[in-house]
């Protein structure tokens, strides 16, 4: 049976910081933002955008009546959940009119929670052809006002529907996934930010992908020349371009140089909004679709990575006519259509913080956005 990725769609909000203004007001060499971490501009949310703010506007994008009455699991990955108990994923189900005899919940595991929940949704469709599965991966990515990771924040969405006979990508049956117990990158039960080791983080993101490479190839007799790209998760570009050199260092020079065109198209989204954690292995994998100029029928290897530490590769077959199934003005339309902020208004953005123990009102321009607080719960503004 062929199961895998029948929509896909970001969202991301409608705020940005360009990364030259923020190396200048750090006093840092713009170049060490643009050229050694890979980023041009950062994505800015408001208070009254939230991860199901962000999950639902990129839902609306793809999802039909016709789905709405077919989905029967909705499926957030997030690591910036909005309640200890309560999964973001039921809240999201009404929001989005969802026939209610479904399963809705939420998958932590860092960055790799998005991936879990799309394995998760592959399993559950081959066991029920006839249903679909909403995936999002939804995300804000948050280390503080001048700290060390503050270049490498970011926030949004990617929303997925995941079927039988899929019209964008098919799943292989040929995951391979690690799982270690390290601190690299951990947030404690009421800590507003991540703990973060840079330096084992960047280690073990690039060890996690050799692990996993050399099984995937020993399980599968496969190599790079088989793969017509790769996409990575992307905390920053750079990160996933480091782990793929390491990959190509026997390969030959126009191997290599094939390689590391497609990787450049599939970061082109990702330089422009940041790090969306759970949902940026999949915003990469939209943007090679949509700039890479790949052929049906091809092969696309993904690595997914969550500190922590989980990984895994697998891989999908691009369908017949995928081309026509993608959004790819409207997603650069919103990109282009984003506002930038000036640093003190991206401060006073980043300070201004939801407090749900006082009861208020809110106003957003957002077609999904948070309208008020009450008895600490959130109310949403609905289609």
């Amino acid at each position: 049976m062929n199961v895998g990725i029948d929509k896909i769609s970001f969202f991301v909000p409608p705020y940005y910081v360009d990364m030259t203004d923020l190396a200048l007001a750090r006093e840092v060499d713009p170049n060490k933002f643009h050229i050694g971490i890979g980023q041009d501009k950062m994505a800015v949310n408001k208070k009254t955008q939230d991860i199901v703010t962000f999950a639902a506007n990129a839902a609306k994008n793809i999802l039909t009546d016709e789905d709405k009455k077919q989905i029967d699991m909705v499926i957030v990955g997030t690591e910036s959940g909005i309640d200890e108990s309560k999964a973001s994923a039921v809240v999201l189900h009404r929001l989005l009119g969802i026939q209610p005899f479904a399963r809705a919940f939420e998958i932590k595991e860092a960055c790799y929670a998005g991936t879990a929940a799309l394995q998760y949704a592959v399993a559950h469709i081959q066991s029920h052809p006839e249903s679909r599965v909403l995936v999002i991966a939804s995300d804000i990515a948050k280390y503080g006002l001048a700290s060390g990771g503050e270049p490498t924040q970011g926030a949004g969405a990617v929303a997925m529907l995941v079927s039988a006979a899929p019209r964008i990508l098919q799943l292989n049956d040929d995951s391979v996934a690690l799982t270690q117990d390290i601190y690299d990158f951990w947030r404690p039960v009421g800590h507003d930010y991540p703990m973060v080791d840079g330096q084992l983080s960047n280690e073990t993101y690039i060890q996690a992908f050799q692990k996993v490479w050399e099984e995937y190839q020993r399980r599968h007799n496969k190599s790079i020349a088989d793969f017509h790209a790769l996409a990575f998760h992307i905390p920053y570009t750079k990160m996933g371009k480091k782990a793929l050199l390491a990959a190509l260092e026997d390969e030959s020079t126009d191997e290599q140089e094939r390689i590391l065109n497609k990787y450049e198209s599939s970061i082109l989204y990702s330089r422009q909004v940041g790090n969306l954690y759970t949902g940026s292995l999949y915003l990469g994998l939209i943007s090679l679709l949509e700039n890479g100029g790949l052929d049906a029928g091809e092969q696309v290897g993904l690595f997914s990575y969550g500190s922590g530490t989980v990984a895994e590769f697998f891989s999908g077959t691009l369908v017949e006519g995928y081309q026509t199934q993608l959004l790819t003005d409207l997603h650069q339309k919103q990109l282009a259509e984003r506002k930038v902020l000036s640093i003190a208004e991206y401060e006073k953005i980043f300070n201004d913080v939801l407090n749900t123990d006082v009861d208020n009102e809110y106003e957003d321009s957002l077609l999904f956005s948070i309208t008020a607080t009450s008895n600490t719960v959130r109310a949403y503004k609905e289609k």
